[in-house]
């Protein structure tokens, strides 16, 4: 079986323990899931089952939404309501003043990874090392937020809607913005609506996971890369594309935009892989087949 499956991870259990059960019920280790959710967020978790695994890159590398909640008034060493009490503060602060500090998040901004994260650092997960009690220096990295909205303030909770880069932490996000407000801040609540095309309301709800419901619902590769646009050449040039041989030729290249991944397709209706331009030719850079 290859393809992608949308599946909703409810909170508390962990994203690996949702590869863990597709696993089983597919009867593969050839699982891979396209972005982790922590055990306390819910919400879209697309899975690569299969040859699909060779997407897996593609897929987290999509914009994604998130339903996020801010408490306004403590900060935690883990960034969120799981982590140990670090300060409390009153919460004081107009509405204002919170839409204002909201605003300056939109763009490209440069953001810290909490310790309490599964990167790797000289070979060592940051948790690892934060739960012996090591703090080390994080490089900041560049992320985008494209758009903040909130949806309610009842504070000290703040609730927004964020649709941000691929390495986008909303932990870290609600701890920067806490502290930029002077109350200091946590992650509540979050919940992922969305990841590239894979929405929540065409997820399937985990607990009802099964083999028929897979069977039924999983999605065929080229189906699930249909962010990217298509591009089709003649069936000539099938054998060199496969070969990983760049198409030089600048009359069958030229309508091409330069650096665009795309779906390729050979005569219209044979998907192969997936496809780049650059300065010298069209060559595929994930064949498919």
């Amino acid at each position: 079986m290859d393809g992608v499956l949308n599946i909703y991870k409810p909170s508390g259990i962990s994203s690996f323990d949702v590869v863990r059960k597709i696993m089983k019920l597919c009867n593969t280790r050839k699982v891979g899931h396209t972005g982790t959710l922590d055990p306390l967020a819910s919400g879209v978790l697309p899975i690569c089952v299969g040859k699909a695994t060779k997407i897996v890159d593609y897929l987290m590398s999509e914009t994604k939404t998130y339903r996020a909640q801010l408490k306004l008034g403590i900060t935690t060493d883990t960034y969120d309501r799981e982590g140990s009490i670090i300060s409390e503060k009153k919460v004081n602060i107009s509405e204002e003043a919170i839409l204002r500090i909201f605003n300056q998040y939109i763009g490209e901004i440069e953001q810290e990874p909490p310790m309490y994260s599964a990167l790797k650092v000289n070979g060592k997960r940051l948790y690892e090392l934060a739960r012996q009690g090591i703090v080390i220096e994080r490089n900041k990295r560049n992320i985008t937020i494209f758009d903040i909205t909130i949806e309610d303030i009842s504070l000290p909770i703040i609730t927004f809607i964020v649709t941000c880069s691929k390495g986008t932490y909303i932990r870290s996000l609600c701890h920067d913005i806490g502290n930029n407000l002077g109350t200091g801040g946590i992650m509540w609540n979050l919940e992922r609506t969305q990841t590239g095309n894979f929405k929540k309301e065409n997820s399937i709800d985990f607990y009802s996971l099964d083999e028929e419901i897979i069977s039924k619902n999983i999605l065929q590769i080229e189906h699930s890369l249909n962010i990217f646009d298509k591009v089709s050449f003649s069936n000539k040039y099938e054998k060199l594309l496969l070969n990983g041989v760049k198409i030089k030729n600048t009359f069958i290249i030229n309508s091409i935009d330069m650096d665009k991944i795309l779906r390729v397709y050979v005569d219209t209706n044979k998907f192969i892989g997936l496809g780049k331009r650059d300065e010298e030719g069209f060559k595929i850079i994930k064949l498919l087949v």
